[in-house]
């Protein structure tokens, strides 16, 4: 197998912009784990979080959790858990999906995409020094369905 084209590794810190919550619709994966987590953190029980902060999404012949996201204009729309001004209300629990970003297989294809990121995610190329290993690893357990 040949070596990445990351093999130096990639800089990568979180800037708590938003951009990666808010834009166009989409599914953001959670598990059971997670909603326990997330249900915790705010206080209501678990069938309660997944009435309000979840939907149902029928995949590759299963059905898994996405929260919600909420539309704010024509084409844009933000996780339920996005606050402008503030960011992520739930960035400690926050899930796997959001955690891994931006070490994702759709990213990290060629230097080329992973540098045309960097005009919409402003923590990309910035920050903590990410070995080929630990990217590896992260884009290996990144929360998206297989």
């Amino acid at each position: 197998m040949s070596e990445a084209w990351y093999a130096e590794g990639l800089r990568f810190s979180c800037q708590r912009s938003g951009r990666c919550c808010t834009g166009a619709s989409g599914n953001i994966w959670v598990s059971h784990q997670e909603i326990e987590a997330l249900a915790q953190r705010l206080g209501v029980d678990i069938e309660t979080f997944c009435r309000k902060y979840t939907r149902t999404v029928h995949r590759k012949g299963q059905d898994r959790m996405s929260i919600i996201d909420i539309k704010t204009s024509h084409n844009n729309y933000d996780c339920v858990f996005f606050k402008k001004g503030q960011g992520c209300t739930v960035y400690e629990e926050r899930p796997t999906q959001c955690r891994t970003w931006p070490f994702w297989e759709c990213n990290l294809g060629d230097q080329e995409a992973w540098e045309a990121l960097q005009s919409e995610c402003p923590g990309v190329g910035k920050g903590h020094l990410y070995s080929a290993r630990e990217i590896g690893i992260i884009k290996g357990d990144d929360g998206l369905p297989k």
